[in-house]
C-alpha cells in the first residue's frame, strides 16, 4: 500500500536525529516511550524500539539510544516494559454519536435469548407511564433462538407501544400496539423501498428501511444539544478503551459535529472525528460554504452520504442472486439512481467527497455508475470516492472500482460476529464478501470499519475475523478472503487515514504524524489467530494525551 508523504514527514524518516538536526536541537522531547516493540506501519522504518513526542505529534522514532539522547531533565519518560505498539485504530464507518445518545436514553438489547428481550423491555415499561413510547436499540436476531416478534412484545408491553431497532439500523421490531398508532394492518401493502413483514398474511412486527418511516415519524425526538455532548463523550471513552483514535461518522452531520465540539471544549473528547453529512442537510451546507476537510484537527466534515441498498447483517442487502431460503428474495434497494446522481454531482461540484452506501453487488454497480458518470462530465484530480460497505463483489466490480480509484470501507467484524446470518448467503458467495484479500491483491485501499452500532467498535474482532474468516463458533466463512495481521493492521490504520485524506497526518507511527498510538496488553504478533479477539489495549494516546490506561 503506497500514500504520497510531505516533504516534511519525509525528512526525518531514516533516523531519529534528522529533525532533532533540522531544528538546530532548539527543543527536546516532551516525552519518550522506550523499551518497545513499536510497528510503525512505514515501509521505510516498520520496527522501532522508541519514539520521542513534542506537543502532539510524534517528534522521533529510531531505537531506544537515540530517542533516549533527545530527551531533557523535564522530559516525561514511559518504559514500554517489552509491549506492543501500533498506531492508534481508525474505525473508517461507524454511527458513534447518535450511538452515544442512544446508550444514555433507550433500552440496550443486546442479549442472547428472547426472554432476556422481554425482561429488559418489561423493566422499562415498569418506569414509565401506560402509553408512552419504549425504544429499544442493538438487538440482534442472529443472537437469539428466533427472531422477536409482535407477540413477545405484546407480552411484556400490551399498553405501550415498542419499537426496538435492529443494531444494523435496517430493520425494527414493534409490538401489536404500534402497528396500530401507525395506522398498519394486515392488509396495508408495502411502501416503496421498504417492507412490513407477514408470516401466513399476518404482520410479524418486523418492519425494514423505508418501513420504519412511521414509526420513526412517532417516535421522533430530536436530541438536544447537552444530548449530544454527553453522547459524544460518552462513545469516545468506550472507543478509546478499544484502541480507536479516529472514527468516522458515518451520517452525524451538523448535530453531531456540534456535540463533538462541545466536548472537546469540556476536554471529554478524545476521539478524531470526520463525519459524513446526510442528504438532507447538504444543500444547506453546501449553502454555507463547508466542503470535506473543512474543521480541526479533532472534528472534520467528511463526506457526502447516501445509502442505495439494505443491510447485510439484517438481510436486506441488495443482490444479485437470492437470499439463501428466503423465496426469492434479493434485499431492498432504498434509493433511485437519478436521485443518487443528482445529490452525487451536487456535492462533487461543490467540492464534496462521496460516500455511499452500497452492500450487494446490485448496488455496488450503480454507485459505481454513479461516480463513473460524474468522474466522467466533471473530473476531479483526486476524488477518492468511498463504497460504504462493499460488501458482496465481483471480479469486474473490483476491476471498476480500481479504475475510478474508489475507496472500500469493509466490515472488518462481521465474519466474526455476525456468523449465525452468513449461511444466508451461502459458502460459496463468502468467498467474495469482505473481500480484503482481493482488494489488496488489485492495489486497492481498503479500509477497516465497525458501523457501530451495526457490531462492536473492537479491533481485536476485526483481527481475528480478518485474519481467520472465521466466526465466534469457529465456523470458517470465505477463507480465500484471508489477509495477514499486517494487512488487516494496515486496513484498520493507514488505509482509514487515506479515506479521510489524511494520510500525512495520522496512520503511522512516524516524525511528524499526531501522536496516536495503541500499547497493547498481549503481543498482537505472538498471539495465535485464533485468540486475536481477547487481545486488548493497556493504554490508548490520542494527540500526545493518554486517553485510556486499563
Amino acid at each position: 500500500m503506497t500514500f504520497s508523504i510531505t516533504r516534511r514527514t519525509s525528512l526525518a524518516l531514516g533516523s531519529a536525529f534528522a529533525l532533532s538536526a533540522m531544528t538546530g536541537g532548539t527543543r527536546r522531547a516532551d516525552a519518550i516511550l522506550v523499551n518497545g516493540r513499536i510497528t510503525t506501519m512505514d515501509p521505510r522504518m516498520p520496527d522501532a524500539q522508541a519514539l520521542a513526542i513534542r506537543d502532539d505529534r510524534i517528534f522521533a522514532v529510531g531505537t531506544n539510544s537515540e530517542i533516549l539522547d533527545l530527551a531533557s531533565a523535564d522530559t516525561k519518560r514511559i518504559d514500554l516494559e517489552g509491549k506492543r505498539v501500533t498506531p492508534g485504530i481508525n474505525d473508517a464507518h461507524s454511527h458513534p454519536i447518535r450511538s452515544g445518545v442512544a446508550h444514555l436514553r433507550q433500552v440496550a438489547c443486546d442479549v442472547n435469548s428472547i426472554a432476556e428481550v422481554k425482561q429488559r423491555i418489561a423493566d422499562r415499561v415498569a418506569k414509565v407511564a401506560p402509553g408512552e413510547w419504549v425504544l429499544g436499540f442493538l438487538y440482534d436476531d442472529g443472537k437469539t433462538e428466533r427472531p422477536v416478534n409482535r407477540y413477545d412484545l405484546d407480552d411484556v408491553a400490551p399498553e405501550n407501544p415498542v419499537f426496538i431497532k435492529h443494531r444494523g439500523g435496517h430493520t425494527a421490531f414493534v409490538n401489536s400496539l404500534a402497528l396500530k398508532l401507525a395506522g398498519i394492518n394486515d392488509d396495508t401493502p408495502n411502501p416503496v423501498h421498504g417492507e412490513f413483514f407477514r408470516e401466513d398474511g399476518k404482520l410479524n412486527g418486523r418492519v425494514a428501511e423505508a418501513g420504519q418511516a412511521p414509526f420513526n415519524a412517532l417516535t421522533a425526538y430530536e436530541p438536544t444539544a447537552n444530548d449530544y455532548c454527553e453522547g459524544a463523550a460518552f462513545i469516545s471513552t468506550m472507543m478509546a478503551s478499544k484502541g480507536i483514535t479516529s472514527v468516522c461518522d458515518a451520517s452525524g452531520g451538523s448535530m453531531a459535529m456540534r456535540g463533538a465540539l462541545a466536548a472537546l471544549a469540556q476536554g471529554r473528547f478524545h476521539t478524531r472525528l470526520y463525519t459524513h453529512f446526510y442528504v438532507r442537510e447538504i444543500e444547506q451546507a453546501i449553502a454555507a460554504g463547508l466542503r470535506s476537510g473543512f474543521g480541526n484537527p479533532w472534528v472534520k466534515v467528511g463526506a457526502l452520504k447516501m445509502a442505495v441498498d439494505g443491510s447485510i447483517s439484517e438481510r436486506t442487502a441488495w443482490l444479485a442472486e437470492p437470499y439463501i431460503g428466503l423465496d426469492d428474495f434479493h434485499g431492498i434497494p432504498t434509493m433511485e439512481e437519478d436521485e443518487c446522481y443528482r445529490y452525487a454531482r451536487m456535492a462533487h461540484d461543490a467540492g464534496w467527497q462521496l460516500g455511499i452506501h452500497a452492500n450487494g453487488e446490485l448496488a455496488i454497480d450503480m454507485v459505481l455508475r454513479v461516480f463513473e458518470r460524474v468522474q466522467r462530465e466533471a473530473p476531479h484530480k483526486d476524488p477518492r470516492f468511498r463504497i460504504e460497505h462493499c460488501t458482496v463483489l465481483t471480479p469486474e466490480l473490483i476491476a471498476r472500482i480500481k479504475a475510478i480509484g474508489a475507496i472500500p470501507v469493509l466490515f472488518a467484524g462481521y465474519v466474526y460476529f455476525h456468523g449465525p446470518v452468513m449461511p444466508f448467503y451461502g459458502k460459496k458467495r463468502l468467498e467474495r464478501m469482505f473481500a480484503l484479500r482481493s482488494l489488496i491483491d488489485a492495489g486497492i485501499v481498503a479500509a477497516a470499519s465497525s458501523d457501530y452500532t451495526a457490531s462492536p467498535p473492537d479491533p481485536a474482532m476485526w483481527f481475528r475475523s480478518s485474519v481467520t474468516r472465521t466466526d465466534y463458533e469457529g465456523h470458517v466463512w470465505g477463507p480465500s478472503q484471508r489477509v495477514s495481521l499486517q494487512e488487516a493492521l494496515a486496513s484498520a490504520t493507514t488505509a482509514g487515514a487515506y479515506a479521510s485524506f489524511e494520510e500525512t497526518e495520522k496512520g503511522r507511527i512516524a516524525p511528524g504524524m499526531f501522536a496516536d498510538l495503541v500499547v497493547w496488553e498481549q503481543d498482537l504478533f505472538a498471539t495465535p489467530p485464533e485468540a486475536l479477539v481477547n487481545v486488548r489495549p493497556q493504554r490508548t494516546m490520542a494527540g500526545g494525551q493518554w486517553i485510556y490506561e486499563a
